[in-house]
């Protein structure tokens, strides 16, 4: 069953917010007078439609339906979730809360997106103050995983624990604060960064673009993947983070920093800013910042999925539920026709896949046949417990045929069927589609190896019998088109 989350206030956050959700098959329903609302939502899903789906490498469940309603009480009907993204008064923030609560649901989760205020001062007056919690999340929301949670003892636990599931399940990360502050945790270390950025500038030291360098250059990447104090005990050495704390505490009495002090926002001071900033990046669109901004996020994001780190380990985690619930997590006895192609790849094709001429490139056509193999290597019981006992296959020949072009955020399926198998030997062939749209089709002859001698060897008699099955099932299916073909042969 499908399940609604209601957006109220749809800016830049709760358009995030909205991207994440819908295309995560959840049904959003949105609030906000902004005669605009509708257009600025609608750029912001674009933006997401093209970046996050192509973060896995299983396509996310069907996209929800998205509703615009013209007051609270008629956005937040039948809504699991409730996400509060206003301007930051408190003053809105309550009076908003007041009209959500006189109509949601006892059950449903109420976040506030809120950066700032501390969620004893959102609960203030509230009829079900157990129900609202603050859910603060990063920009991008349909990108960046990271949303702290901040409760009081005041909170529902059940309620809470709800939250925390639902935002695992769209492939979030739930810092779970219970005492609270102002800022919550993340804001207070960029609060402390841009104090210090704003001195820097004012006091002509570095330009805004300099000091972007420095942190994109430098620890910015470092942080991406291990944080604060991990980076700080790999920079100790091999006697860790307590010699690291005894060469550099002593600088912590050193003035190298203003924090506690901000210089005065002096209308030469924001021209000042505003000027180098328009130099660095005038010559770009907010949308085209915001989509080189998604495109480098995407990359990086899919890099650490590859180590299973940080972020990416995130990714790797949604993916493997995603496939468990879905056919790709099958085993060869679940699958109850064998005499049919077997899905093995159902997934978008992320912006990383594309070349200069904007479609995907001939390496990843191989990559996606390559990866179907191997689900279908998984399928038979060729898995990693199988390979680190002994066995595996080995691709002897490969042969693909590019025959329509497919640009990032299509959703590919590739079907496999088994022309023969058995013994030492499997021949199989690959069909990429879009929708009913033939893209490509591979065909792949693999030799079973025994990894201790490198040579061909008999797959054990599990895999056979679930390899033959396919086999023998598929063999009365028509030759498909192109089998055995060399390159450059004609029709």
């Amino acid at each position: 069953m499908t399940q609604t989350a209601a957006i109220i206030g749809g800016g830049v956050i709760g358009g995030g917010w909205a991207a994440r959700f819908l295309l995560n098959g959840w049904d959003v329903r949105v609030f906000d007078p902004d005669p605009e609302a509708q257009r600025k939502i609608g750029e912001v899903l674009a933006n997401a439609r093209r970046s996050l789906p192509g973060l896995l490498d299983v396509a996310l469940p069907p996209e929800g339906t998205l509703s615009f309603h013209e007051t609270i009480a008629d956005a937040v009907k039948g809504a699991t979730w409730i996400q509060e993204s206003v301007p930051e008064r408190l003053d809105v923030k309550h009076a908003a809360f007041a009209e959500i609560q006189a109509s949601c649901a006892a059950a449903a989760v109420i976040g506030s997106s809120t950066s700032g205020f501390k969620p004893s001062e959102l609960l203030q007056n509230a009829r079900e103050p157990g129900q609202i919690m603050v859910c603060h999340p990063f920009n991008p929301v349909y990108l960046l995983p990271l949303v702290e949670v901040v409760t009081t003892a005041q909170s529902d636990a059940g309620i809470v624990d709800i939250a925390k599931g639902i935002l695992v399940d769209l492939g979030m990360h739930p810092l779970h604060l219970k005492k609270e502050i102002d800022a919550h945790v993340a804001d207070r270390f960029l609060e402390a960064v841009w104090r210090e950025a704003l001195w820097l500038v004012k006091d002509g030291i570095a330009t805004t673009e300099e000091i972007d360098d420095a942190i994109r250059y430098g620890f910015g990447i470092r942080w991406a993947q291990m944080g604060l104090f991990e980076t700080y005990r790999v920079a100790g050495g091999e006697a860790g983070m307590k010699h690291f704390m005894a060469q550099f505490g002593p600088a912590l009495k050193w003035p190298w920093t203003k924090l506690m002090d901000v210089p005065e926002f002096t209308d030469e001071l924001v021209d000042l800013i505003a000027g180098q900033s328009d130099v660095q990046s005038g010559h770009h669109s907010i949308r085209e910042l915001e989509r080189i901004r998604d495109n480098n996020l995407v990359a990086m994001m899919r890099a650490l999925k590859a180590q299973n780190w940080g972020a990416g380990a995130l990714l790797e985690a949604q993916e493997k539920s995603i496939r468990a619930r879905s056919v790709l997590g099958q085993s060869a006895v679940e699958v109850s026709d064998p005499s049919a192609p077997v899905l093995t790849i159902h997934r978008a094709v992320p912006l990383d896949w594309t070349d200069y001429n904007g479609h995907m490139n001939e390496a990843k056509y191989l990559q996606a046949f390559g990866d179907a193999t191997d689900r279908f290597m998984e399928l038979i019981g060729c898995d990693a417990e199988y390979i680190a006992s002994g066995g595996s296959y080995f691709t002897a020949e490969t042969h693909i045929r590019h025959l329509d072009e497919v640009h990032a955020g299509a959703i590919i399926d590739v079907r496999t069927r088994v022309l023969s198998g058995g013994g030492k030997k499997m021949h199989l062939w690959h069909e990429m589609y879009e929708g009913d749209r033939l893209l490509a089709t591979g065909e792949h002859f693999l030799l079973h190896v025994s990894l201790e001698t490198r040579r061909p060897s008999d797959a054990s008699p599990e895999i056979d019998r679930a390899l033959r099955r396919f086999a023998e099932a598929q063999a009365t299916l028509p030759m498909p088109e192109g089998v055995g073909r060399s390159v450059g042969a004609r029709p």
